[in-house]
């Protein structure tokens, strides 16, 4: 039943998500730009046209940086590139625009400037030839979409702002967790006798103070009691009534609120490993995980050249179970970087890696370029500015209503 209500649930999730992007999209189609009228020409840029005056506006990007290169036709012929005047003013996402002049090259003419990522801008053309002007403006967005502010917080969009952050460089290494010899005690009769009665078994909780067995005394014949010196568990019993005691150990008590986590370290690791070094350790069957840091580390190496370096872990909850084995991250070095973005607000878009941006009600892509990384976040070396505001919870619903949208990568 709790299965076919988890379905149920999923499924339900899974409509009212597509019923509220169908809503936005449908809202927000002309920030797309998507247009199956577009001209192209015979260089696979867009024809813009004017009279008798046309020019082919396309996106140059064969052995150099993505730039804009035009070719002016007038009557049908092709233009020379001196004989005509050129610019062109790209208006960004919050209103960024870039200015770009034009010189002759070859048959064409050639911006001055790279036309870099996302190309996403309303495009306003001014050009002039023989004395007349003729201008063009049109929309050419991608990975662009609107969402509402009801709406993002209602499908639990969060986002963050992009700045500078100390990078945490881990190693994962394995290990075991084992008793805290500390908490541990082996219970010998004081004095050799009979037993009379034992009060406990292996896996039974025993309170400091409280009787576990009751000895005769071989010498007085006298009974005294054998009391925990500790709280915890009984793990060991070699006690039965009628025995006689001698001198072997009875029982073993542990306490298990505390545990020692024993970590493998290889030679190549063993430098960089310290004592204070934090430490998340997790058990390889479950999701438990806690936080520790390195108490120990032994100077001699086992068998396998490994040295072990300990964690002592409160286990007052019953997470770690000694014998059962773990992985564990430390903490080896730390790396400020000036920009950095978490990694939960990265999506794939085309060839890039990218985080959406959100100016107002609006979101578009930024093609990131990558650097060093922890659990959390990873540097970016460039593709975006300090200072941005981007998605970094929930991200794959833009990524589905830009998806959804059929947004165009023009040249």
């Amino acid at each position: 039943m709790r299965s076919i209500m988890k379905t149920f649930i999923q499924l339900t999730g899974a409509i009212v998500l597509s019923v509220i992007l169908s809503a936005c999209t449908e809202n927000n189609s002309s920030h797309h730009g998507h247009d199956d009228e577009v001209k192209k020409g015979e260089h696979g840029g867009r024809l813009l046209t004017d009279g008798d005056f046309t020019i082919e506006l396309s996106i140059f990007e064969t052995g150099v940086p993505p730039e804009f290169r035009v070719w002016a036709i007038n009557n049908g012929e092709l233009l020379k590139p001196t004989d005509v005047d050129l610019n062109v003013t790209l208006t960004r996402l919050g209103g960024k625009k870039d200015n770009i002049n034009f010189k002759p090259h070859g048959d064409a003419l050639r911006g001055d400037m790279v036309i870099y990522e996302p190309h996403s801008f309303v495009v306003t053309i001014n050009a002039k030839h023989n004395g007349a002007t003729h201008s063009w403006q049109y929309d050419n967005f991608e990975g662009r979409t609107k969402i509402e502010k009801a709406v993002a917080k209602a499908l639990d969009i969060e986002t963050s702002v992009a700045g500078s952050v100390t990078l945490q460089e881990t190693i994962s290494v394995f290990g075991k967790v084992v008793a805290n010899a500390e908490r541990v005690r082996d219970i010998h009769a004081r004095f050799d006798g009979v037993i009379k009665s034992v009060a406990l078994s292996v896996g039974n909780k025993v309170e400091k103070g409280q009787t576990i067995a009751t000895i005769e005394s071989n010498e007085s014949l006298k009974l005294y009691s054998i009391k925990s010196p500790i709280s915890g568990v009984i793990t060991h019993r070699d006690a039965n009534p009628g025995e006689q005691s001698e001198a072997r150990k009875l029982f073993t008590i542990t306490d298990p609120s505390s545990v020692w986590v024993d970590l493998s370290i290889f030679p190549a690791d063993q430098n960089r490993v310290r004592v204070g070094a934090p430490v998340t350790v997790n058990t390889a069957a479950s999701e438990q995980s806690a936080r520790g840091m390195i108490e120990t580390i032994n100077v001699i190496a086992e068998a396998d050249q490994s040295v072990t370096a300990r964690v002592v872990l409160d286990n007052k909850e019953g997470k770690f179970v000694p014998g059962s084995y773990v992985k564990a991250d430390i903490k080896v070095a730390e790396h400020p970087v000036e920009l950095a973005v978490k990694r939960s607000g990265l999506q794939a878009f085309r060839d890039f890696t990218v985080v959406y941006a959100q100016i107002g009600e609006e979101y578009e892509v930024r093609m990131l370029e990558l650097g060093k990384q922890d659990d959390e976040w990873v540097e970016v070396l460039g593709g975006l500015e300090a200072g941005t505001r981007y998605v970094s919870k929930n991200s794959y619903v833009i990524k589905a209503d830009i998806e959804k949208s059929g947004a165009a990568h023009d040249h």
